[in-house]
């Protein structure tokens, strides 16, 4: 008998810990395994860890980790965190400018741009419904299935 999965997003909440990060990318292997998602584990992986980091370093307060499909064969990896600011690299306004070769940081969410299928933020101003703060996210498709 054939089962239809039913939709799936999971929220990890972390507290602003030098060890949250490691643990988000252990709770992603695990979801993407559980979902068979397995083949985009290293993207995926990537783009959370980048993202996490720059949560880590420019923000005080915590921070969350979200999965989610966006279709059969594309996910979406987002990073909630507690300041509302877009980060230079995610600004449709800033150039996409890769920093000089020297630079010791910089490259993380220029890394994510070149790396994901579809990138975007959130700024979520009200604080009724939502913490505020903001929502960096990457999505990142399955190779070699139509319509991608």
């Amino acid at each position: 008998m054939a089962t239809v999965s039913p939709c799936w997003d999971y929220t990890l909440h972390l507290p602003h810990d030098p060890r949250a990060p490691g643990i988000a990318r252990a709770t992603l292997r695990t979801v993407l395994a559980a979902h068979e998602f397995t083949e985009l584990t290293p993207t995926a992986e990537l783009l959370a860890a980048e993202l996490f980091t720059n949560a880590h370093l420019h923000t005080r307060g915590p921070y969350a980790l979200r999965v989610r499909p966006a279709g059969p064969d594309r996910l979406v990896v987002a990073v909630w965190d507690t300041d509302p600011r877009v980060p230079a690299g995610f600004r449709a306004d800033v150039p996409a400018d890769v920093p000089p070769q020297d630079a010791e940081s910089g490259r993380g969410l220029h890394l994510v741009r070149a790396c994901a299928d579809a990138w975007g933020v959130s700024v979520l101003r009200e604080l009724g419904a939502s913490k505020g703060g903001k929502l960096l996210w990457a999505e990142c498709a399955r190779t070699g299935l139509s319509g991608v």
